[in-house]
C-alpha cells in the first residue's frame, strides 16, 4: 500500500511539474523558463524537481511532447472502423486538430517550439516522431482502407496523407501568427471544415 501511494503521490507531482513547466515555458520561453522558477511555481524544492526529470530539456521535450502527440486519440480498431465510413474519418480527425489549434496553452506552446525546432536536435528528431510519422500512418491508413472499400480514388495512400495533413498544418500555423499579432481570426476559422469538404470532394469516387 505505502508503495501504491508513493507512486500516486509521485505521477501527480510529475504532472504539475509539466503543466507549470508548459505555463512557463509558453510565458517566458525555453531560456527564461530555470528549473528554479518551475520548481519554486510546483512548490517543491529544487533539487526534489531531479527526482522526476534528469534537466530542464527533458522536462521541456515531455511537455513537447503532448503538443506533438497526433490529436486522433481513437485505438487502431476505432479508427479502422471510422475510416470504413469515408468522410466522417476525415470531420472527426480536423475538428480534434482544431480544437488543438484553438486551444491557447497548446498555442502558446506551439508558437514556442516552432522557434526551438530549429535550435534543438532532439526536439527535431521528436517532431518528426511526434507529430510527423504518427499523423501520417494515421491518415495513411485510414485513406488505404476507404480505398479497400472503393470509397475514395486508388492512389498512393502515404502521398494522399502527406496532401491532406500539409493543409492542416498550414491553417494551424496561420492561425497562431496571426493570433500573436493580435488579429482575428474568424475570416479563416472555418477553413478546417472548408478543406474537409474540398478535399472529399476531389477523392471520393
Amino acid at each position: 500500500m505505502p508503495i501504491t501511494t508513493t507512486s500516486t503521490k509521485n505521477n501527480k507531482t510529475k504532472d504539475k511539474i509539466l503543466k507549470v513547466s508548459t505555463v512557463l515555458f509558453s510565458k517566458l520561453g525555453y531560456k527564461g523558463a530555470s528549473v528554479r522558477k518551475i520548481a519554486s511555481e510546483v512548490g517543491i524544492r529544487e533539487s526534489a524537481l531531479y527526482n522526476h526529470f534528469e534537466n530542464k530539456e527533458e522536462i521541456f521535450l515531455e511537455v513537447a511532447k503532448g503538443i506533438f502527440s497526433s490529436p486522433f486519440s481513437l485505438e487502431h480498431e476505432e479508427v479502422a472502423e471510422l475510416a470504413a465510413r469515408g468522410k466522417p474519418f476525415l470531420q472527426k480527425f480536423t475538428m480534434q486538430y482544431k480544437m488543438l489549434t484553438f486551444d491557447k496553452g497548446n498555442e502558446d506552446m506551439f508558437r514556442l517550439l516552432m522557434i526551438e525546432l530549429f535550435q534543438n536536435k532532439e526536439l527535431r528528431a521528436q517532431f518528426m516522431q511526434e507529430f510527423h510519422a504518427k499523423n501520417i500512418k494515421v491518415l495513411s491508413e485510414a485513406f488505404f482502407i476507404m480505398m479497400q472499400n472503393s470509397l475514395i480514388h486508388s492512389s498512393d495512400p502515404m502521398l494522399v496523407a502527406y496532401e491532406y495533413i500539409s493543409t492542416l498544418f498550414y491553417i494551424r500555423l496561420q492561425i497562431t501568427l496571426m493570433r500573436f499579432d493580435s488579429n482575428s481570426t474568424d475570416s479563416i476559422s472555418t477553413q478546417f471544415e472548408k478543406h474537409v469538404e474540398f478535399f472529399w470532394e476531389s477523392i471520393k469516387v
